[in-house]
């Protein structure tokens, strides 16, 4: 059976479709939405080249194909939680969302979660996405178990302590599709929320630690053109409280993008509320961000930010001008081959840009001609000028994943041009 011929329960699409900020157009002539485990596991058993895309919310080529792509949104929605080895199953098509929400009801936790819970589980652990928070991992690192479909059509689950699990778990989908995944969860808890506004730049690079050791989860935000920024403190409720209090409380609700409208930002002003109601910056229920937008985002090691901020500051008026927003966190450490956290606690320089992608190139190319040299990795799912050859060359495990590719995957059945350029065929 050809690959455009397996049946599906889901129509797959037959026009044009657009990631989430509509800045990219995939190249897959299909993109097909099977309805069960088995319909997926004959797609991609007789496809000769297909990759998962998840919630669209990559602003690069890392999940397109021009062969067949597949959606696991349509996919029975699994969410099983095990007490007494204080793990949850999920999907991999399953929002971060939704997850959350049954969580809570059943009176867990995850230990973080990334600015907007919009974003599926799998493609998220996939490109190693993140929240913020001094001993908070990317969200791949609460992964214990993913079950995925390998180029012969069957599924079978790698594990935490498995030799290659590693390598298995930040894999931009180019060892198979992910179907399912098992988290570590922990009890449910409270977060508050408080906004410090004109806080100097000055201040927060000079006591970093101090500020960012401040709470649970914290972000700045800044335009890098002014000397000041606005810092979001999550405190978790229950955690000693840390004394830095710089700049002004707001006495309002704030929205990361200046100007934009509040309602979609979680709860602030201190009201301690459900950890999945305040630990992302939006609302599930609203459209996140500026919406109109182009991301980048930079890991660079935590030691490198009184250089990174003053290479930022010494062009913040090329930057500003294309900018809606500058946001900086913390990420700790983790073991994940392809993780751009792994292996060195590091500090995340995002960049929400207008959405005017030959105005952005240049001031792009100008933030990383200057951050490259500090250590920078780029985001897996964000835009990004870097030759790949450099950008492999920050990764100490990479000739140990292009193996593992070769092994698990050796006709490329899951490869697109943006695996192969970090990855080529020998």
């Amino acid at each position: 059976m050809s690959a455009s011929s397996v049946p599906s329960s889901v129509a797959p699409s037959s026009g044009p479709v657009r990631n989430w900020a509509g800045n990219l157009t995939y190249a897959s002539p299909r993109i097909h939405r099977p309805a069960s485990l088995d319909r997926l596991r004959a797609l991609v058993r007789d496809s000769p080249r297909i990759r998962a895309l998840g919630s669209g919310h990559s602003f690069n080529g890392v999940a397109d194909s021009t062969h067949d792509l597949v959606r696991l949104d349509a996919l029975p929605q699994e969410i099983e939680v095990d007490p007494s080895a204080s793990t949850v199953t999920v999907s991999a098509g399953t929002r971060y969302a939704e997850l959350a929400a049954e969580l809570h009801r059943r009176g867990f936790a995850l230990g973080n979660l990334a600015s907007l819970p919009h974003i599926s589980v799998a493609g998220s652990c996939a490109t190693g996405t993140h929240g913020s928070g001094d001993a908070q991992p990317c969200l791949a690192a609460a992964v214990r178990g993913i079950e995925r479909v390998g180029p012969d059509g069957e599924a079978a689950w790698l594990r935490r302590g498995d030799e290659v699990f590693p390598g298995a778990v930040v894999a931009l989908g180019a060892l198979g599709v992910v179907t399912r995944l098992t988290l570590e969860i922990e009890p449910a808890f409270q977060v508050s929320q408080r906004v410090r506004l004109d806080v100097p730049l000055d201040e927060v690079a000079d006591r970093f630690d101090a500020v960012f050791g401040s709470a649970y989860s914290v972000s700045l935000f800044t335009d890098w053109e002014a000397d000041t920024g606005r810092v979001w403190l999550k405190h978790r409720e229950g955690d000693p409280e840390g004394d830095w209090a710089g700049g002004h409380a707001a006495t309002g609700p704030e929205h990361p993008v200046p100007g934009a409208p509040t309602d979609p930002a979680t709860e602030q002003l201190g009201l301690a509320g459900p950890w999945f109601e305040r630990l992302p910056h939006f609302r599930p229920e609203f459209q996140p961000s500026a919406g109109q937008e182009l991301q980048s985002e930079l890991y660079l090691p935590r030691a490198a930010v009184p250089e990174a901020f003053a290479a930022l500051r010494g062009i913040g008026s090329l930057i500003a001008p294309v900018l809606h927003v500058s946001e900086v966190r913390t990420v700790r450490a983790d073991d994940m081959w392809l993780s751009p956290s792994y292996g060195r606690d590091s500090v995340t320089f995002h960049f929400t840009w207008l959405p005017d992608p030959e105005a952005v190139a240049p001031v792009l190319a100008a933030v990383e001609e200057r951050l490259a040299p500090l250590g920078a990795r780029p985001h897996w799912g964000k835009l990004s000028t870097l030759p790949p050859e450099e950008v492999m060359a920050s990764y100490p495990r990479a000739a140990d994943f292009a193996g593992l590719l070769e092994r698990i995957d050796p006709e490329g059945k899951f490869r697109n041009p943006f695996v192969d350029a970090l990855f080529p065929r020998t």
